[in-house]
């Protein structure tokens, strides 16, 4: 009974956080989607694709149900899938994703939470490991990543939120006024009292 809640849990919150991270791309130019946003050129349509293929690998070869998808070696992985090249198009990665959907669900429907797996990418002593850790890994990649893209939307264009319908109106008055309290609150620590000073650096 505990088993079959726990992977309903598990299993509806992934579900929940991948229409999350694809809602993210919502209204977005070719060129936004796919840009680096930071130093190291993350970007949103790379975080899709990435977190698309951890699925693909993850709910496929490690419980000996391969991906219908076509994917490189976990060996030959060079980090070509944390973005989109120029022939990529944003419907394909977004049809992959949804794909593995399908392929990552059937594994989790199939099997019970203690079925084992082995994942060789995983280092000695541990590869071998059973679906409930896999569910709760992918839970865990997925959030992070989500994570990132809530981050990357909001500098782009301002929006937020965990969905459409959780969306308010920006008002930019109001965001400027809190951003500019907690600018206060941290310039404060820059020359903070000489006693708390001491207290802290002890």
């Amino acid at each position: 009974m505990i088993d079959e809640f726990a992977k309903d849990n598990l299993h509806g919150r992934l579900r929940r956080d991948r229409e999350a991270l694809l809602w993210k791309l919502d209204g977005l130019s070719e060129y936004d989607v796919r840009r680096p946003l930071t130093a190291t050129g993350t970007n949103l349509l790379g975080l899709v694709k990435h977190v698309a293929t951890v699925e693909a690998r993850y709910f496929g070869e490690v419980f000996g149900r391969p991906s219908p998808e076509p994917l490189c070696r976990w060996q030959d992985s060079d980090g070509s899938d944390q973005w989109a090249a120029e022939d990529e198009t944003r419907e394909q990665i977004i049809g992959f994703y949804r794909r593995t959907w399908e392929h990552s669900d059937a594994t989790i429907d199939a099997l019970p939470l203690d079925a084992p797996g082995h994942v060789p990418w995983w280092p000695e002593p541990s590869p071998d490991t059973n679906l409930f850790a896999v569910l709760t890994h992918v839970l865990g990649e997925t959030v992070r990543h989500a994570g990132h893209a809530d981050i990357l939307r909001e500098g782009v264009d301002g929006r937020t939120g965990l969905r459409a319908e959780h969306e308010r109106q920006i008002d930019e008055e109001a965001r400027a006024a809190h951003r500019a309290k907690i600018e206060q609150a941290a310039r404060w620590w820059k020359t903070p009292p000489a006693s708390l000073q001491s207290a802290v650096t002890g």
